[in-house]
């Protein structure tokens, strides 16, 4: 008997980044909004001090797929803290910047 997973895994994914894309962009915050049918991410780059900021990528999921990428962030953070410890959280408001609403 074969099953959804054993189908899943028969299966080749061949992901083709472009080269604009592969550079990536560098984010310090991330603001999520959602509605029932989606949920939004924008990824911001904003500057100490500076009171305006550049929302440098705008991500839009089906509310399954946000959930499916929580579990893959927590398993993947699991990982790295296994390999390199513990990583600490910024608590100073200061240093973590304004705080977002979601």
């Amino acid at each position: 008997m074969i099953t959804m997973d054993d189908k899943m895994q028969q299966q080749q994914l061949n992901i083709d980044v472009p080269p604009d894309v592969a550079d990536g962009v560098y984010a310090n915050l991330a603001v999520i909004t959602h509605s029932p049918a989606e949920f939004i991410t924008d990824f911001v780059s904003m500057m100490p001090g500076m009171p305006k900021a550049k929302v440098r990528a705008r991500v839009i999921m089906t509310p399954q797929h946000a959930k499916r990428l929580t579990r893959a962030l927590q398993e993947n953070i699991a990982k790295y803290e296994s390999v390199h410890g513990t990583i600490k959280e910024i608590t100073d408001p200061i240093l973590r910047g304004p705080m977002a609403q979601a």
